[in-house]
């Protein structure tokens, strides 16, 4: 008797054409599965997704709620430490109003330490006591004798006349030092109590102590790390504030996204420094560079470049080198048509031409990354103006006579579009940092990098055609079609859409597990959103209703005039970012949250960073 082994495998042709379909739909991207997709169809493309996760949480900070975030901030720390409003402040600017860091250190150095280090003196009986108003006293900086009423003392016990700490204080104010103005006394480092600076110079200066005023309610914002200025042009005014991850992109709600971290345009998969870089040599006009490696030598000296304008292989710098053309090396000035006084070199064919193919090699790969990088951006450009066209498909379609009346899957197909499609243009940059020898030479062999430039690229092309084929499935003349045509795209978008993000997952996840993170590099990048960036909500301050927290509230609430004042100032000024002098302390934390304006202006660079006015003069 045969086996059911022996016996002939009989099969359906219907099934063999099914199985071949199958098949070849997989060689392209997923198969389709009729009742899951329709299922996902009648709840839109994102219904049933799993969320991504929440690496931060952003939000917005406009000019009116300026001051109720800071009065949060300040509220927490004087419920913990039992503070004055002004020592709270002078806590937190010096801790750069991380909160949760403070009370690290709380725990680990100590009330007493914690306040020293950050100028804070807390003292219940001061030193200087007068008999009587009219008693004379001398102060030791002018050496006049003065009135008791005329003398102010700190609560660091020193004691001056109120004209030498005024004059004390305008000099901190207009040298940009306002936020921490420090006792005149010799190596004390006392923080002045900011309602003394506030009254002594606003019977003097008006203005500055409006200046002062202005720096304290500012410096929630330019001295937290947290807390940024929203980098749009012309400026909208607000400032954005992220709990969680500070490595993470953010929108604000003037529509703006921006890299919180460099406050460039949103260019994740690249790193800060990544796009930095690729910025630069995009604006330093690489061939002309490569023209002044080929064609010039640097002065050993100087090391400015010099060009070779006659024959003679002994040149000189405009500093008064002289150096060997061939290689490079310093020289005396003595020589002949042949030879160089006490130097010999043959090496000059070999390294000519080493380094000219070199500069060769280099402008060729670079123009492969930016022309690609340029495509990618130029399409994206395009396809923006899809979002017309498309909506007026739409309603010719939902109008005519149909069965299908859901074509939400067309605006979230575009939207995942929009996402890949940067994504993708900005993946080239990072490829070019990534595998060339500008920033990891030594920490990958040639066969490390190969391999791994193979696995990234592999992974960037499957991306790059999945992409292609959703954009050409949503310039369809779906409008036209019949109903079975309709479904038949529906399909095709719904399917590669879903493959397009988890393309766009799986090469996030290979450079930071397979390609940053063997490197133990701090090029961290900022985590992928598979619905986009989630706009960032306005702040809301939730105050506590006990005892406790409204006597907080009323101790914040004495100095809350002065701030209020300056916050009017701030809407005013129609939201503009708000500084001292250039040449301060309160610039320099300044230098680096605010960016320089893209001189270039356009091309294939969209750089979105915020020349910030400054506001000095009221």
């Amino acid at each position: 008797m045969a086996s059911d082994d022996d016996l002939p495998s009989s099969s359906d042709p219907e099934e063999e054409e099914e199985e071949e379909e199958e098949e070849e739909g997989e060689n392209i991207y997923f198969s389709d599965q009729e009742d899951a997709l329709e299922e996902t169809v009648l709840q839109g493309l994102e219904d049933g997704r799993k969320e991504d996760c929440d690496w931060s949480v952003s939000s917005v900070i406009t000019k009116e709620s300026l001051l109720d975030a800071q009065k949060e901030d300040l509220r927490k720390v004087m419920e913990l430490l039992t503070l004055s409003e002004q020592h709270a402040r002078t806590l937190l600017i010096h801790y750069r109003w991380d909160v949760e860091r403070i009370f690290e250190l709380l725990d680990q150095k100590g009330s007493e330490q914690l306040f020293s280090e950050a100028g804070v003196t807390v003292v219940e009986n001061k030193s200087c006591a007068f008999s009587s108003l009219s008693d004379l006293v001398t102060c030791n900086v002018c050496f006049e004798e003065i009135p008791a009423n005329a003398v102010t003392e700190m609560d660091c016990g020193h004691c001056y006349c109120n004209e030498c700490w005024t004059g004390h204080f305008i000099v901190k104010i207009n040298d940009g030092q306002s936020r921490r103005i420090r006792c005149m006394a010799p190596k004390c480092n006392a923080v002045c109590d900011e309602a003394v600076v506030r009254n002594l110079v606003s019977a003097r200066h008006p203005e500055i102590a409006d200046r002062f005023d202005r720096f304290l309610l500012e410096s929630y914002i330019e001295d937290n790390n947290k807390v940024k200025w929203c980098p749009s042009v012309p400026h909208c005014g607000n400032a954005i504030r992220v709990k969680g991850d500070i490595c993470c992109e953010v929108e604000c709600s003037c529509g703006l996204q921006f890299c919180f971290s460099c406050l460039s345009e949103a260019h994740s998969p690249c790193s800060c420094l990544m796009w930095e870089l690729w910025i630069k040599k995009c604006r330093d006009e690489s061939e002309t560079v490569n023209w002044i490696t080929v064609n010039t030598k640097l002065c050993p000296k100087c090391h400015k470049p010099v060009e070779k304008n006659g024959g003679c292989n002994l040149v000189a710098c405009i500093c008064g080198q002289a150096f060997c053309w061939l290689c490079g090396g310093a020289t005396g000035r003595d020589h002949t048509w042949s030879s160089i006084s006490g130097h010999s070199c043959g090496r000059f064919k070999e390294d000519q031409a080493k380094r000219t193919e070199q500069a060769r090699r280099d402008l060729y790969r670079y123009m492969h990354y930016h022309n690609r990088h340029k495509a990618h951006t130029d399409s994206l450009k395009q396809e923006s103006n899809l979002k017309e066209t498309i909506q007026g498909k739409i309603s010719i379609s939902e109008n005519k006579e149909s069965k299908i009346k859901d074509y939400s899957w067309v605006t979230n197909g575009l939207n995942r579009l929009f996402r890949s499609r940067r994504v993708l243009s900005y993946s080239y940059p990072f490829a070019f940092y990534m595998f060339g020898d500008e920033l990891f030479k030594d920490e990958m062999t040639t066969e490390e990098r190969e391999m791994k430039q193979n696995l990234f690229e592999d992974q960037q092309q499957q991306l790059e055609s999945n992409v292609e084929k959703l954009s050409s499935f949503l310039e369809k003349d779906f409008h036209d079609f019949s109903d079975d045509e309709v479904m038949d795209t529906m399909r095709h978008v719904i399917n590669l859409s879903n493959v397009v993000d988890r393309l766009c997952k799986q090469m996030y996840e290979c450079i930071q597990n397979e390609l940053l993170y063997p490197l133990r590099t701090t090029h961290n990048i900022a985590p992928y959103k598979s619905k986009g960036l989630e706009r960032a909500s306005e702040l809301t301050i939730c105050w506590d209703s006990d005892q406790s927290s409204r006597s907080i509230k009323a101790s914040c609430s004495r100095s809350d005039t002065a701030l209020n004042r300056s916050a009017t100032v701030l809407g005013k000024r129609l939201g503009t970012q708000l500084h001292g002098s250039s040449s301060s302390d309160d610039s320099i934390y300044s230098s680096h949250k605010r960016a320089k304006k893209d001189a270039h202006g356009g091309g294939a660079l969209f750089d979105l960073n915020v020349p910030a006015e400054v506001i000095d003069k009221l």
